[in-house]
């Protein structure tokens, strides 16, 4: 858990770092592209050629859901950071479990009462920190394009659980990751970004091999380890960490400043999702059965 509270919610640190002296598509494809090999390459030489079984249906499931969650979601994160600070982009993130509440009532799902209370706690919170951009100068641009991202990464994550997907987590991350990096080197080519390597910093490739090596190898391998080895109830706490992690390395490492309406607009989303994950977490309880429970 300490590995994905602070690895996940430093990522957004990295990608600030990063994009100091590198185009934000850019680097995002080279991060996801490079991980997505090395994930690869990892299957290939333990499991061989039986890790990459699926059909084309899987494969195009696990592409849809990279384009969504990488090329969308996550370029966008890179693209906004531009304009507001990394903590106040997590924050804004952190939004991401009340939009699925949204889409599942889309789908004419019934969430619970207390659910749809979150929903609207938290989205409370996103207007708080919206309005006058936060209290940062200038990050208005950003917060629209943060919010576009959180949505984009919201139906990636709700349409994962609904399409064909390779049966190998492992396979369909490294699809996942191959599909949204190749996503993000079309985009960055498309509008015109180019590096001068001459002109990248050192503190941007260390940035870019963290996020490579740790944010999308190490992160990932430990939330799959304990989506098996670990209660839901605490694994789950990660979506109301990683704002507070974020936050805090933003104002520890780069001096980020901290206004008192992203700390009020904060607190709240973080109280909307926590109600959300919390009453979520005991309505799947309540519905196992017995054996379920056994098996899970």
């Amino acid at each position: 858990m300490g590995i994905v509270y602070v690895v996940w919610g430093s990522t957004y640190l990295g990608i600030r770092i990063s994009i100091e002296t590198l185009p934000p598509l850019l680097h995002g494809a080279m991060r996801f592209l490079s991980a997505a090999l090395l994930l690869a390459a990892f299957l290939l030489v333990r499991k061989g050629l039986a890790a990459f079984r699926m059909t084309l249906r899987q494969f195009g499931g696990a592409a849809l859901a990279g384009l969504l969650l990488l090329t969308g979601g996550n370029g966008m994160v890179a693209v906004a950071e531009q304009h507001l600070s990394s903590g106040l982009a997590a924050l804004l993130v952190a939004s991401v479990p009340l939009w699925l509440v949204v889409f599942r009532i889309v789908v004419r799902d019934r969430p619970a009462v207390m659910t749809l209370a979150g929903v609207l706690v938290g989205f409370v919170g996103v207007a708080a920190l919206s309005l006058n951009g936060g209290g940062e100068s200038g990050a208005a641009p950003g917060i629209v394009v943060i919010l576009l991202a959180s949505l984009s990464w919201s139906i990636g994550s709700f349409l994962s659980a609904r399409i064909p997907m390779p049966p190998n987590v492992w396979t369909a991350s490294a699809i996942e990751m191959l599909a949204g990096g190749a996503g993000l080197a079309v985009v960055s080519t498309s509008i015109g970004e180019h590096v001068d390597l001459a002109a990248v910093s050192g503190r941007s490739w260390a940035a870019l091999t963290y996020l490579v090596l740790v944010g999308s190898l190490v992160g990932f391998t430990a939330y799959t380890w304990l989506l098996g080895n670990a209660p839901i109830s605490l694994v789950s706490t990660y979506a109301y960490v990683n704002p507070i992690v974020a936050v805090l390395l933003g104002v520890l490492v780069v001096n980020e400043h901290v206004t008192a309406q992203i700390v009020v607009g904060g607190l709240i989303i973080l109280v909307g999702v926590a109600l959300v994950v919390s009453i979520e977490r005991r309505a799947k309880s309540r519905a196992l059965v017995p054996e379920e429970v056994a098996v899970s």
